[in-house]
């Protein structure tokens, strides 16, 4: 009993695992975050507003996408702790440089956007996969909802979801329906994968 209880125990992971989980969870994202720009498609969370702004104003994602997770990091602190806080800070700031250098290393000149929701989608999913099993995130939105419910009792599924949802519906005044209806597809492929593949108990080990 004692040896299956030792095998079934989580294992902390090492520093340099922490270390590799952010340049290739982050890389993954950005890839995912590209292609959803060049087919004109957005996702949830602080990216998809990001991206949102992006398609509104024209102005660069990579910018939008740390200013908008500044005011956050406080909570992440306060919620999480600093070595959480920390992480996520070093990846938004990856996956902003990533994405503002990836068209200096191969350009997409163009896209079916179809395959660009779904390839996307999983790009993104198993980026945010490496960085969750690594105690890593990259926006503020899901640590506002932990925040809010944590202080309010408000659910923070519901609260996600209903940012999520204003994102969606912001977007119907910038993008085209159809454009809208395929980024829903690509983010339901992202959550597939975190749900599939992120539960309790399915990977043991620590960071």
């Amino acid at each position: 009993m004692s040896q299956i209880a030792a095998t079934t125990m989580p294992q902390q992971h090492r520093f340099y695992e922490d270390l590799l989980a952010l340049p290739l969870g982050t890389l993954m994202i950005s890839f995912g975050i590209v292609l959803f720009a060049k087919a004109t498609l957005l996702t949830g969370g602080a990216a998809g507003l990001a991206l949102l702004l992006q398609f509104a104003t024209g102005a660069n994602f990579s910018l939008l996408f740390f200013v908008i997770n500044l005011p956050f990091y406080w909570l992440a602190f306060r919620r999480m702790g600093l070595p959480f806080t920390l992480r996520t800070f070093a990846a938004v700031g990856l996956v902003s440089v990533f994405v503002w250098a990836t068209p200096g290393w191969f350009r997409i000149e163009a896209v079916a956007p179809l395959y660009a929701a779904i390839a996307g989608g999983v790009a993104m999913g198993l980026g945010l996969l490496a960085l969750a099993r690594h105690r890593t995130a990259i926006g503020g939105v899901n640590i506002l909802a932990l925040y809010l419910q944590e202080r309010r009792g408000w659910r923070a599924g519901w609260i996600q979801l209903a940012i999520d949802a204003a994102i969606f519906a912001a977007a119907l005044f910038v993008l085209p329906p159809d454009k809208v209806a395929l980024s829903l597809i690509g983010t339901l492929v992202l959550n597939a994968i975190l749900g599939m593949n992120h539960k309790p108990g399915r990977y043991m080990a620590i960071s």
